[in-house]
């Protein structure tokens, strides 16, 4: 069996706003009532200011409008000036902050990448612009050869109310076109009680029947431990999420009876085991290849990496010098100054590192982890420990074990380097 080319993707943003440039927002768009303008505060923001572009209006979604495509292409030019890529390993993902099926110059900017002979990538799209299944038939025709579709029901009577679709079925009918001629990673975001049960197992098996190649199952959020930052909770009214050990069955399940690349986010991939796949005992060998821990820190995590997190400090013997402690927020890149706060800090040693891309301010986390009069040195880890579903369902096992090696042995680095030396 020959080794798989994966193509690296030059991104064509096209810009666009949730809820303005996707006609409307879904019922459970995690966008929809988004309060505030203040920053969070970040990685990104200068050492004396709380606030940047990434985490005020980058996070919202709500820098720019849909761009024209003469800008686009431009951007696209530049990225293959610096790109060493051959083409033949090139591919362009079409994406941006709006839906790319309600981007006007879809077709153009299409034409335009088809001209420099690069595959496409339709990112993410619900299909609300199609107004026409012909479009999709003229994308296919311009080199799209991949699409991330989020279907939410194929039934359209859920899609007119849920996704708030107005294209009378083209959508479904470019979604079937699509599962016919290229490679489509459907979505959906799951909510218990409208498009899980008897209407999920449909939706299973007609994107199985049209072709489609991989099918990514996304947690409903309604709280805002389970990620609803931006003073958008609720999204919906007396709706409860499925708990996570609900959500891991119910993608172990579909995995099971669909021949689909069945995954789920925030977890699981039941093919790859991730997250945290390097904590399964069937690869703990793998383990003994990162550097010795030789200092002690405190690891702060989230609600579902730590559990894993403490079991591989278990498995490499450094119980006595890493601790874990978890905050009440579900995903460890949304940990903000809100969860930091509820920290006990007698939990924590003298060194502390918090995920890489934790929305809080270096100087802020010091002083709230510092409260207790304990000058304590609060440091960023890696970006992931692990991957999420939307990406381990397009690696191969060895891929997955060697991206968190990787962020492990940085992370190994980070504690020995800021914390407290041990003999």
């Amino acid at each position: 069996m020959g080794k798989e080319v994966v193509n690296m993707q030059i991104i064509a943003d096209v810009g666009g706003i949730p809820g303005k440039d996707c006609r409307g927002f879904c019922k459970y768009c995690y966008f929809r009532k988004v309060t505030g303008e203040d920053p969070l505060g970040c990685r990104s923001c200068t050492p004396g200011t709380v606030g940047c572009e990434n985490c005020s209006t980058g996070v919202r979604e709500t820098r720019n409008e849909f761009m024209h495509p003469f800008m686009v292409m431009g951007s696209v030019q530049n990225s293959l000036m610096m790109s060493e890529i051959r083409d033949n390993n090139l591919k362009a993902n079409i994406s941006g902050g709006g839906d790319v099926s309600c981007y006007p110059h879809l077709l153009e900017l299409a034409s335009g990448l088809n001209q420099y002979n690069l595959p496409i990538h339709l990112g993410y799209t619900s299909g609300k612009g199609f107004d026409s299944a012909k479009t999709a038939e003229e994308l296919i025709s311009l080199g799209v050869d991949e699409v991330t579709f989020t279907v939410f029901s194929t039934d359209q009577k859920l899609r007119d109310s849920w996704v708030k679709d107005p294209t009378k079925g083209e959508s479904l009918n470019a979604l079937k076109l699509f599962c016919e001629n290229t490679e489509v990673h459907a979505a959906s975001v799951i909510v218990p009680g409208v498009n899980d049960g008897d209407v999920l197992y449909e939706t299973c098996s007609n994107l199985e029947d049209w072709g489609a190649k991989a099918f990514i199952l996304m947690r409903f959020a309604n709280f805002r431990n389970q990620g609803l930052i931006l003073g958008n909770e609720p999204i919906l009214k007396d709706v409860v999420p499925h708990t996570l050990v609900e959500f891991e069955s119910l993608v172990r399940k579909i995995n099971k009876e669909f021949n689909l690349r069945v995954t789920g986010t925030p977890l699981c991939d039941p093919e790859n085991d991730t997250p945290f796949a390097i904590s399964k005992e069937k690869n703990s060998e793998y383990l003994e290849i990162l550097t010795d821990v030789q200092s002690e820190a405190t690891v702060l995590s989230s609600n579902i990496a730590a559990p894993y997190i403490k079991k591989i400090v278990g498995m490499i013997g450094a119980d006595e010098l890493i601790n874990v402690v978890p905050v009440d927020q579900d995903i460890g890149c949304l940990i903000t100054q809100e969860d930091v706060e509820g920290v006990d800090l007698a939990e924590l040693k003298e060194t502390v590192i918090i995920p890489g891309r934790a929305l809080i301010h270096d100087k802020v986390a010091q002083n709230i982890l510092s409260k207790d009069g304990v000058d304590r040195i609060v440091a960023r880890g890696p970006d992931k420990l692990s991957v999420d579903g939307e990406m381990s369902g397009t690696l191969s096992r060895e891929d997955v074990l060697k991206k968190e090696l990787i962020a492990f042995e940085d992370l190994i680095e980070a504690i020995n380097f800021f914390g407290v030396r041990k003999k």
